[in-house]
């Protein structure tokens, strides 16, 4: 009633509004460069009814335009600058103002060439001065009235629209007040209900359950979510006290629609009788049922009593038999108004999506005939690079998914368990995950569900929390071990320069050839102490390219006598807080690996930019590229690919890193190897 009121009120105002139009004052616009003929233009056209308007020029005209409406324009032809004809031209090219009607008052040429161009540019009138008052008055008065129809016409049908589109609101008002009844009424129902309603899948797996299973098995509905729904029972009629969960599924294509007698089991071990029902239904193609849980408990307990006394209560037995029969009557009229109530509350195929889609495993359905994608969810979109138009009815590569163990492409033909494997993404990366695969039918397609696991961030991880073990081992090994051999080698050094200078003496090679080997002992001491994680760095605010500057000399030297080349791509970078001595120990280690690994005209880059608060160093060769097992170990003490090499210098690299607060990531390849350095800046 409200909603009627309203509408009739709306077209009274409509109406109202309808009524003030002809009311209203009509803009009319003048237009001439002399304001003598405008005032004698306001003279024969002042009216009460007329709002006159008037311009000096084209432009001034067009101003005008612009903020109000007219119903007629009056333009004079022969105006300095932009005249009459330009004016008019211009009038009609906005569309807005296209159809206002445009008469042209002229005292010039009246030849039919001149009065022909005014028309093609516009004009619906000609009026040569000096023009009749009267004639004027009357041509404009009948283009006021066509105006004022026009505007009428299009008031009544923005009302007519207007009562059009109220009706539409009311409808969609009404639509949507029902539809949040019925949800309302389905939430009550199923918040309310004293019996559990289980729904489950094909394989015998839960999809929702209602809040009546707290009170009756003790547990909480998400608990239960994704479990065998044979878990909720001891004991099923026709299973033979079996608790196998494929054995109770086996029982609910023959028990649909039936009431089954269950012994039920709760969270807390303890178990109660109950009665069950199955429902059965498709969604989509899907087959879901619908299982009613009933405690019959007291039912069960009253059944023991009343065998216990039949004897001596047959009358009484009489009696309550006939109750129990009414009393299941009731019982099947109320399951079957439960089942139609349950037959709206199927979920739906966009429910069932969004669980596939929110797996953070990667998860596809292929079929088994012709091992074609038919599904994927977002995660695998995410992982693999592919769009979904990409995969979708196209053939699996396996040769993508190699089994890590034995480097063979996996075989479809059963099912696998948490098999650890590496995959191939779009854009050629390999990736480590566990797969999983189950044996479906979909619509009734035999396919294969396809989940994996990616654990390729939790491999780096470990990998690099294993080498940084590894690096605290030999810090705390490097302290020990230097305090306890020093010590005893700056003795011997000692007195062998004592026997050096003793005539009687060893022989001067031995002395030379110990004392070089000793110092030799010592580099190495030194270099390995370098490891050591309690080591103090002098670290100081300064600049990472001045110090790259300063060594270069020596780089450049090096790369020269190797007939090699060494450039520098230094960019403006902030002042970072570094120990010089340990920087340069860095670069040098990570340079002079560089230049080993390059044939003769090979080119080393060392490079440097700022990139999101931090200072990146990345030292670029074109040698052959790090093999796999080799860059596993990289930064592993006394680990070298070199005859004379100690294995110390990429560990202490590490260590230093390490020291700074800095990460050393390595690009390698066919075409050379990038060592980048990330320190942060202040």
């Amino acid at each position: 009633m409200e909603t009627v009121t309203k509408n009739l009120t709306q077209q009274k105002d409509c109406t109202v509004n309808l009524n003030s139009t002809t009311t209203q004052k009509v803009n009319l616009l003048m237009v001439d460069n002399h304001p003598e003929n405008l005032l004698a233009l306001e003279a024969v056209l002042s009216s009460p009814h007329y709002n006159l308007v008037s311009a000096t020029s084209g432009n001034e005209a067009l101003k005008y335009l612009l903020k109000q409406e007219f119903a007629v324009i009056l333009l004079d032809v022969q105006m300095p600058g932009l005249n009459g004809f330009e004016t008019a031209k211009l009038i009609r090219a906005r569309e807005k103002t296209k159809h206002i009607p445009i008469i042209f008052i002229t005292a010039i040429s009246q030849d039919m060439e001149h009065v022909q161009r005014g028309y093609s540019v516009g004009a619906i009138d000609y009026i040569f001065k000096p023009f009749q008052p009267e004639t004027l008055k009357q041509k404009i008065e009948k283009f006021v009235e066509i105006y004022q129809k026009y505007q009428e016409e299009i008031s009544k049908n923005e009302l007519q629209r207007s009562a059009e589109l109220s009706e539409v609101n009311k409808k969609l008002d009404q639509t949507t007040l029902d539809l949040q009844r019925t949800e309302a009424l389905a939430k009550v129902i199923s918040e309310t209900l004293i019996d559990t309603i289980v729904t489950f899948d094909s394989q015998g797996c839960i999809l929702s359950v209602n809040p009546a299973v707290k009170t009756m098995f003790g547990y909480h509905p998400d608990e239960l979510v994704g479990q065998p729904i044979g878990n909720l029972f001891l004991k099923v009629k026709g299973d033979s006290g079996n608790r196998s969960p494929h054995l109770f599924f086996s029982l609910t294509n023959p028990c649909l629609g039936k009431v089954i007698e269950s012994v039920a089991l709760r969270q807390d071990e303890s178990h109660f009788y109950a009665d069950i029902q199955i429902g059965e239904a498709a969604v989509e193609g899907q087959q879901i049922f619908v299982c009613t849980i009933r405690d019959v408990t007291e039912r069960k307990q009253m059944e023991e009593i009343k065998k216990q006394q039949f004897n001596h209560m047959e009358n009484m037995v009489k009696d309550r038999t006939l109750e129990l029969i009414l009393a299941n009557q009731r019982l099947q009229i109320e399951i079957e108004e439960r089942k139609k109530i349950t037959d709206h509350l199927f979920i739906s195929q966009e429910r069932f999506r969004k669980i596939f889609e929110a797996s953070p495993c990667l998860m596809a359905i292929i079929s088994l005939k012709d091992k074609t994608y038919l599904d994927v969810n977002t995660s695998w979109i995410n992982f693999t690079g592919y769009s979904y138009h990409e995969l979708f009815h196209q053939k699996i590569n396996l040769l993508d998914f190699i089994d890590e163990p034995d480097g063979n492409s996996i075989h479809l033909g059963e099912p696998i368990r948490s098999k650890k494997i590496n995959y191939k993404t779009k854009h050629g990366e390999i990736r480590a995950g566990f797969l999983s695969t189950e044996m479906i039918d979909i619509q009734p397609e035999p396919c294969i569900l396809f989940v994996l696991t990616d654990f390729t961030e939790r491999l780096l991880l470990e990998r690099e929390m294993s080498r940084l073990d590894r690096l605290n081992l030999i810090g705390e090994m490097a302290a020990g071990i230097a305090h306890e051999i020093r010590n005893p080698m700056t003795t011997v050094y000692g007195f062998l320069q004592v026997a050096r200078s003793n005539r009687e003496g060893l022989p001067q090679e031995i002395v030379d050839l110990m004392l070089e080997e000793l110092s030799r002992a010592n580099s190495i001491i030194t270099e390995f102490l370098n490891l050591a994680k309690n080591k103090v760095s002098y670290k100081k605010i300064q600049n990472l390219n001045t110090i790259i500057e300063a060594l270069f000399p020596l780089i450049q030297a090096e790369a020269l006598r190797s007939r090699k080349q060494a450039v520098l791509d230094l960019h403006d970078c902030p002042d970072i807080s570094i120990d010089e001595k340990e920087i340069r120990q860095l670069i040098l280690n990570i340079v002079l690996n560089g230049l080993d690994s390059m044939s003769s005209g090979g080119q080393l880059t060392i490079k440097t930019y700022a990139e999101e608060q931090a200072v990146i160093l990345e030292i670029k060769d074109q040698g052959i590229g790090i093999s796999s097992e080799i860059l596993e170990k990289l930064g592993t003490p006394f680990f070298t690919t070199k005859e004379n090499g100690t294995g110390l210098g990429l560990a202490i690299c590490y260590s230093v890193a390490e020291r700074h607060q800095a990460d050393i990531d390595i690009e390698t390849g066919n075409e050379g190897s990038t060592f980048s350095i990330r320190f942060k800046s202040i």
